[in-house]
């Protein structure tokens, strides 16, 4: 796709960006009031996926850049564009039409990211109105999908107060859904009656939190994943010393249809999940199950709204839960080192997930996901890799990514 004939001004607009962004990081922070906004990422990514005579190969170049700005002593109003260009273009992004590469999601892009005013003149009490980002517990059902080069974002009202001590209590409406696809795609905004709830409650031994999110997906080619999910979740550290600690969560989850979605089910899901950190070395196991609806064909626990690159593998083969569910097991150990170097830290992750069907007996594949990631300053470079080998379900799939993040 050519960004500049799509968009109108687009290539001005994304130099206009990288002056702003760096007149903004030279000049001294003369005025309190206002906090410059600056994100960027380069990113390599190379896709080699079974059935594709091509492998992908995309590098991208994403820009945030905009202002918080205090108009009143609780009243803030913040603006941030973003843009999003591609510098080699051999993959699909869901939007260019080039069908004979493997998707990569990061369409070239120029859009507002968020555009929002927040309160926080009611005690305890944060009101805020407009585009906005919204991550909630550990983004398995909201999320802002902050690995993708665009980001998903919520128009939305949401209020977030805590009116006594270690109550939270979170509640949104959200109108619209920007998703990670870009302004070209069919599926760039997707409007619906959302509604997010969550009452969090925090003990000495971890956070207990009630949920409900109903889910309205109004694009005709999206009814299937409106829904309305209730639940629970319990999540928390211990620690022995200064340098051990043990973490956990648990979660339970059920759904059904809501609103306009054709079909009719009901099903389950279940997270537990533990890990062990010493010294800098860190070992975790989960089990997770998106379950398959009890004796409905093609029905199963969906998350549309989540932030799936998290969970489930980073070769993201179950961005859609499968018609008959899926249940993964992982484990995972790390290493971080600090001060190396230049770098204040140095970070080696790996992971493995064994796949299978929550219903019908099947074994879907296995994946071993591998990160090294460095700080510098305000830099963060990740060299990250993953691998589905597949057995009963989609295809063998290979990843590599090479970025670097900067942050101001």
């Amino acid at each position: 796709m050519n960004i500049a004939k799509h968009h109108p001004g687009s290539a001005g607009c994304l130099l206009a960006l990288l002056l702003a962004a760096s007149a903004a990081q030279a000049a001294p922070a003369a005025d309190p009031l206002f906090k410059p906004l600056i994100d960027m990422r380069l990113r390599y990514e190379n896709v080699d996926q079974t059935g594709f005579a091509n492998e992908a190969n995309a590098l991208t170049m994403r820009v945030r850049a905009g202002g918080d700005l205090r108009v009143a002593p609780a009243t803030r109003i913040l603006i941030e564009a973003e843009a999003v260009l591609g510098l080699v273009n051999d993959y699909n992004s869901t939007t260019n039409g080039n069908l004979f590469y493997p998707v990569v999601a990061d369409p070239q892009n120029i859009e507002i990211n968020r555009l929002q005013i927040q309160n926080k003149s009611i005690a305890n009490t944060t009101l805020t109105a407009g585009r906005q980002r919204i991550n909630l517990d550990d983004q398995r059902f909201v999320g802002a999908v902050a690995f993708r080069q665009s980001e998903q974002t919520f128009d939305a009202a949401r209020i977030e107060t805590s009116p006594v001590k270690n109550l939270k209590i979170d509640l949104t409406y959200a109108w619209k859904d920007n998703t990670i696809f870009g302004v070209d795609s069919p599926i760039a905004h997707i409007n619906g009656n959302n509604v997010f709830a969550n009452v969090a409650y925090a003990t000495p031994v971890g956070t207990l939190t009630g949920f409900g999110y109903w889910v309205d997906q109004d694009a005709p080619t999206r009814l299937q994943f409106s829904s309305v999910t209730y639940g629970a979740r319990f999540a928390g550290k211990y620690a022995f010393s200064k340098t051990a600690n043990a973490t956990y969560a648990l979660s339970y989850a059920h759904q059904q249809q809501a609103f306009d979605n054709p079909f009719t089910y009901d099903a389950d899901y279940y997270l537990a999940d533990v890990g062990l950190g010493f010294g800098g070395f860190a070992i975790g196991a989960g089990y997770e199950v998106l379950g398959a609806s009890s004796g409905k064909a093609f029905t199963a626990f969906q998350t549309p709204l989540a932030t799936l690159h998290k969970f489930q593998g980073w070769a993201d083969k179950f961005l859609t839960t499968p018609g008959n569910g899926v249940r993964d097991a992982y484990a995972s150990a790390g290493y971080t080192v600090t001060k190396v170097g230049p770098f204040a830290s140095v970070s080696a992750l790996a992971v493995y997930h064994d796949f299978n069907s929550d219903r019908a007996g099947l074994d879907y594949g296995s994946e071993i996901d591998l990160q090294l990631l460095a700080r510098f300053q305000k830099y963060v470079l990740t060299l990250k890799y993953a691998d589905y080998n597949a057995d009963s379900f989609a295809t063998d799939t290979s990843k590599l990514w090479v970025s670097v993040d900067y942050v101001f």
